[in-house]
């Protein structure tokens, strides 16, 4: 019953930015948090940041601490994530998801997702 759509994505060269959208349809009853999730080539999935919707309170990956920032704009059932200072090795397929619980950096555990938006960034 939640759909979740991202967009933002695109071709940025090192040292570059972009900001990723996720937009959430569906009750807000139903979810609690949302997540980005990222997958490169030969790589699982793994968590990037979560925010609580209620709360705001945010989370980040040890890796992108001081680059990315996660926020929402609840009027809007819109989550964001601003990236700055784009490296290689950020290179990914990055997916937001929802759960009906706070925060979890693992992926398993989020009940919807989103289709993915390509994020590449060249050296």
């Amino acid at each position: 019953q939640v759909q979740l759509v991202e967009s933002g994505g695109g071709l940025v060269q090192a040292g570059g930015s972009l900001r990723l959208s996720c937009v959430v349809s569906g009750s807000t009853l139903d979810y609690y948090a949302i997540g980005w999730f990222r997958q490169a080539p030969g790589k699982e999935r793994e968590g990037v940041s979560c925010i609580n919707i209620s709360a705001g309170v945010t989370y980040y990956q040890d890796s992108v601490k001081g680059r990315f920032t996660i926020s929402r704009d609840n009027a809007k059932n819109t989550v964001y994530l601003q990236m700055n200072s784009l490296k290689p090795e950020d290179t990914a397929v990055y997916y937001c998801a929802t759960r009906g619980f706070g925060c979890s950096g693992r992926h398993y555990q989020y009940s919807y997702w989103g289709q993915g938006t390509q994020v590449t960034v060249s050296s």
